[in-house]
């Protein structure tokens, strides 16, 4: 079925009229303040009946009016906002920076009786239920940020690959000097350097941060000063890479 129909199908279900739709629409805009909201009687009919695209103010109107999903009127006019984090991670960009996170979370919900946690598996063979959870609830009070590896930052590889995807938690953002027995469990930290991120080892001494690369790193170390030239925007608490990739 095609958008304007199923729109119309919609609104016909729900008892509207165009002008009920039209009069609706003024009062959204109003309370928004832009005028990009309001939906015409002339322009609702050409959506409805000759396959004029609404624009993404209006289809939000639709959406509110007829108590529908927004994001499911996007995807009638083949606008897969649920795909954007997909999408994003297929195009490679040379510069480090945050990233929106994924709309929705696949997630094995019981396993197969048979699985031992111990041991190395194929986790679609063992998994009995998948479910997906939407990331706002699986990230419940948006306590984290999602950022990007550039291809031009190398300061952590091999350990980190360029292209890589970070999980950051912005509440822990104290460097922490030592305390670690290996570079596994050397806290990775996300910075802001001003005029762009960078993703690497750090350590502070009063206001100075040096930003440490691998020791395999074709990187220098970097000193700058905090909170002038550097914030640590938080540690990097979780990593999502492929291999393979140049």
């Amino acid at each position: 079925m095609i958008p304007g129909s199923r729109l119309r199908h919609v609104r016909e279900r729900l008892g509207l009229t165009y002008r009920d739709v039209e009069r609706c629409s003024y009062e959204l805009a109003g309370k928004r303040g832009r005028p990009d909201f309001v939906i015409h009687i002339s322009r609702l009919a050409d959506i409805e009946n000759r396959g004029a695209v609404p624009s993404p103010h209006k289809i939000y109107s639709l959406a509110a009016i007829y108590h529908l999903n927004p994001v499911q009127v996007f995807e009638w006019f083949e606008i897969p906002l649920a795909e954007h984090f997909r999408d994003a991670d297929e195009i490679l960009v040379r510069n480090t920076h945050l990233a929106a996170p994924p709309a929705a979370m696949r997630l094995p919900m019981r396993f197969d009786p048979g699985f031992d946690p111990r041991r190395t598996e194929l986790l679609s063979r063992m998994v009995e239920a998948w479910r997906d959870f939407e990331g706002t609830l699986f990230d419940g009070q948006r306590r984290f940020q999602y950022g990007y590896v550039g291809l031009d930052d190398h300061m952590m590889e091999p350990l980190l690959r360029p292209g890589s995807l970070v999980l950051i938690d912005p509440s822990r953002q104290d460097v922490q000097n030592d305390g670690w027995q290996n570079e596994f469990e050397r806290p990775i930290y996300f910075i802001d350097i001003r005029d762009r991120y960078c993703c690497s080892w750090c350590r502070q001494e009063n206001r100075t941060l040096v930003l440490q690369p691998h020791s395999l790193s074709p990187c220098s170390p970097r000193l700058l000063r905090t909170p002038d030239d550097a914030e640590i925007v938080g540690r990097v608490v979780g990593i999502v890479t492929r291999l393979g990739r140049p």
